[in-house]
């Protein structure tokens, strides 16, 4: 049941919260907030709390800097290891302008807008995340090391774990958090977790991943680790995923599942895969935004490098899962968890939507191990990889109207230009690797 300016003052009252964080999202996805007195509470909830837009990446330039924050009631939460007696809570906020339009540039807008083009067409977005992330043990100062505490597996018991306790106090805050845990385990490689919860409204569900991201590290800071999201902390072991679970419901019904179909797959589950395959290249600097994300997307660790699909089999890029009926869905295995949701959640339903909108027919399913092929074979098949750098991404990017569509003018715009920049960075810089690979031998 959705909660009411009321509702919220009500509850701040009955739990004796004495500060409010007002919690909003850049368009890089680092999460930003501004803490209030909870007697100014109420004039929050009247979006009357205005803040600097222009000291934000990605905002608004300094000329245009007044921005308000109105927050989204339903969101108000109390923060579960903050004392009791004198509590800490938070609102996420929508970012508003001056004159009482929606700021183009908040992300959380930008998926708004494409929740409503999915709606304007009959459907309702509901998505299931897979967030993995390792936790490290941290130096004398408290400074974050890549030193993982365990040596464990995937699925691995380790009763004495540091990691295990603190991804335990993780799910306990998470669920008093508002949180549906599914599942939590220990992942493939050593120090790598995976906390899975239930699937939700696009809205919701990016909301809830900001959330997560900003818990796990809380309590993992409160066991004196480290929890990163970053896509791949360590040469020659897993990189961190967030597989996306993405489907369509229309009057009630799951829009993905046909039963009268061999594989039980409806014509819009087909369309929408097509749109998805369409334009993944293009939308690949929002799904997996950093110079690091590709060093994930590489063979031999069971991360998608190519573009393809199949209900069988974890090689190509989208999986359908076994489960039809209400639970038919599309897994989209190429987004990391160091993305803004906000923007990976709308670029991939604007990208599926196209795919419906203009009847776009995927190619046929590929149920071998595209990773025992050779490029020869791939060739045959049509099967093409993703970037293989940040560089090539943003260029795809910069390439595709339907994708720049979705992110709107002003986040198309200070994305890629940010993007560049941070590539030049790394492409000036002297790095280890070459180091040791032209210091003695040059």
């Amino acid at each position: 049941m959705a909660k009411t300016k009321e509702d919220v003052l009500r509850l701040a009252r009955e739990h004796d919260v004495k500060f409010v964080r007002l919690q909003f999202t850049d368009i890089f996805g680092i999460l930003k907030n501004v803490s209030l007195p909870v007697e100014q509470l109420e004039k929050a909830l009247n979006g009357e709390m205005m803040f600097d837009g222009s000291s934000i990446d990605g905002f608004a330039r300094i000329e245009e800097s007044d921005m308000y924050l109105r927050p989204d009631p339903d969101t108000f939460v109390i923060f579960p290891w903050r004392p009791q007696d004198g509590a800490v809570a938070r609102l996420i906020c929508d970012i508003y302008n001056p004159d009482g339009t929606p700021f183009e540039g908040d992300p959380r807008n930008v998926l708004k807008r494409a929740i409503k083009e999915a709606e304007d067409m009959g459907y309702t977005m509901y998505v299931g995340p897979e967030l993995e992330f390792f936790l490290f043990l941290t130096d004398a100062e408290g400074k974050a090391t890549t030193i993982t505490h365990d040596k464990a597996g995937y699925f691995d018991m380790t009763p004495i774990d540091l990691g295990e306790n603190a991804r335990r106090d993780m799910v306990m805050t998470l669920e008093q958090m508002g949180f549906e845990i599914e599942a939590s385990h220990h992942e493939v490689a050593a120090g790598q977790h995976e906390i899975d919860f239930k699937y939700s409204n696009a809205l919701d569900v990016a909301d809830k991943i900001m959330t997560f991201k900003f818990v796990v590290r809380t309590i993992a800071q409160r066991h004196g680790l480290h929890a990163t999201f970053m896509p791949k902390p360590i040469f020659g072991i897993a990189g961190s995923g967030m597989h996306t679970n993405m489907s369509l419901f229309k009057d009630g019904s799951n829009a993905f599942y046909d039963p009268s179909t061999e594989d039980q797959l409806s014509q819009e589950a087909k369309y929408y895969i097509g749109g998805l395959l369409k334009h993944v290249r293009s939308f690949a600097a929002i799904t997996n935004p950093t110079v690091n994300s590709y060093k994930r997307l590489v063979p031999g660790y069971e991360a998608p490098c190519y573009i393809a699909w199949s209900c069988s089999n974890r090689s190509p890029l989208i999986r359908i899962p076994a489960k039809r009926g209400a639970s038919t869905r599309v897994e989209l295995r190429s987004p990391d968890p160091s993305c803004n949701p906000y923007l990976s959640l709308a670029v991939c339903l604007k990208a599926g939507l196209d795919g419906i909108k203009n009847q776009i027919n995927p190619p046929a399913p590929t149920d071998e191990n595209i990773y025992h092929m050779d490029a020869a074979r791939r060739a045959e098949k049509g099967i093409d990889n993703l970037p293989s750098s940040l560089i090539e991404a943003i260029e795809e990017l910069e390439k595709n109207e339907i994708v720049k569509e979705a992110l709107g003018e002003h986040v198309a715009e200070r994305y890629t230009s940010a993007k560049r920049e941070e590539w030049d960075s790394f492409r000036i810089s002297v790095h280890q690797w070459e180091l040791d690979e032209y210091l003695v031998k040059y």
